[in-house]
């Protein structure tokens, strides 16, 4: 007996239920279309309605199919790993962020480590990576809130995953693929207590050469003083 035969085909990705990372990336770009002025506040507000309402992937494809953010090369990239590679981030962070009754900033052409960790008890603190440079594959933002904010933004082409939760608060990690095979994965990771935490994706900021950029600058050196 041929079991093969009576086997259930697999679904195809259009039939697979949706998640609501499948759905903020949707809503992320009807955001974007709404801002370019291709979609009418009406038409926008009818889409995020039909996007919430939606239950599997196929669904929610139609209120972007005639967007050109839907056909990027996304699905020519393997989505990122939802936890950081065993061995790749060091137990201690490489950068403390802290703002008690105050506030930080981290932003413009910084060097992003490979675990920075936040810390916003009554005050807020921004971590901005979308001009930083990328070194590693994979960076950690440790995120804890107490009565405060952390508010981490990554360029678009940057993947970001998230993992954390809140109490009396918000903890909110907008789920980002790029669609650069090799682009950095920044996750995001923490506790929200009576305070908030939200990380997204910054519309409009690429980073070029992400990887490449630091590898060019060491072979200069090094011919500098061949």
């Amino acid at each position: 007996m041929d079991l093969h035969k009576h086997a259930p085909a697999a679904p195809r990705t259009s039939e697979l239920r949706a998640s609501d990372a499948d759905r903020d990336r949707v809503a992320d770009m009807l955001r974007e279309a709404l801002a370019e002025g291709r979609l009418t506040a009406d038409e926008h507000a009818e889409r995020v309605e039909g996007v919430l309402a939606a239950k599997t992937v196929g669904e929610l494809d139609v209120f972007v199919r005639d967007l050109p953010a839907a056909h990027r090369g996304r699905d020519d990239a393997a989505p990122a790993p939802h936890r950081p590679t065993a061995g790749a981030i060091p137990a201690e962070p490489d950068e403390n962020v802290v703002a008690v009754f105050s506030s930080a900033v981290r932003k413009g052409r910084w060097r992003a480590n490979r675990r920075i960790h936040a810390y916003a008890v009554f005050g807020s603190v921004e971590i901005d990576l979308s001009e930083a440079v990328f070194e590693y594959q994979q960076v950690v933002v440790k995120a804890f809130s107490v009565f405060g904010s952390v508010e981490v933004r990554v360029p678009e082409n940057v993947s970001v995953r998230g993992a954390g939760g809140g109490v009396l608060g918000s903890f909110e990690v907008h789920t980002h693929d790029s669609a650069e095979a090799d682009a950095p994965v920044v996750y995001v990771d923490g506790w929200a207590v009576l305070g908030s935490v939200e990380a997204r994706p910054k519309r409009g900021k690429v980073v070029a050469d992400i990887l490449d950029r630091v590898h060019r600058r060491v072979e200069k050196g090094v011919r500098k003083h061949l």
